[in-house]
């Protein structure tokens, strides 16, 4: 059985403005905003403006747009970084590692050797912020 879309969820409420976020690149289908339990440094968080609990529930054209900004946001993140790769996650449901139930997708710039963090610690705000501006600078660099 399906679960419903709870628009009471943190990225519901950062959408509607009610919660602040460190955002880093905004159109009309995606906000791309940083984690603020960042695993790796430049970790940003992809998610749609439309409700969407997951994957399986988004409208495929819906999830084709989404993806377009989810690239355009890890290849900048990628250069903002110097990164050597990058990891990109997206859960579905408890038993697939989802805590927010709003779809979204984790881009982690990475480098040889170095692990992610463990989940669950809160990153220095005005790290992460600096991180964000970084990650815009480079957005100038591409065309979504």
């Amino acid at each position: 059985m399906a679960v419903a879309y709870d628009p009471e969820n943190v990225f519901a409420k950062i959408l509607r403005g009610e919660i602040p976020s460190h955002k880093v690149y905004e159109d009309d289908v995606a906000l791309a905003i940083m984690d603020i339990m960042p695993r790796a440094e430049g970790h940003v968080l992809v998610i749609p403006k439309k409700p969407a609990r997951g994957l399986l529930d988004i409208a495929p054209d819906d999830l084709a747009a989404l993806i377009k900004r989810v690239q355009h946001v890890a290849k900048a993140t990628k250069r903002a970084f110097d990164a050597e790769g990058i990891t990109l996650q997206q859960f579905n449901e408890s038993a697939g590692g989802q805590v927010i139930f709003h779809l979204h997708f984790h881009i982690l710039p990475r480098f040889e050797g170095v692990a992610l963090r463990p989940p669950g610690a809160m990153g220095d705000q005005a790290k992460i912020k600096s991180q964000a501006e970084k990650i815009r600078a480079a957005l100038g660099a591409f065309s979504a």
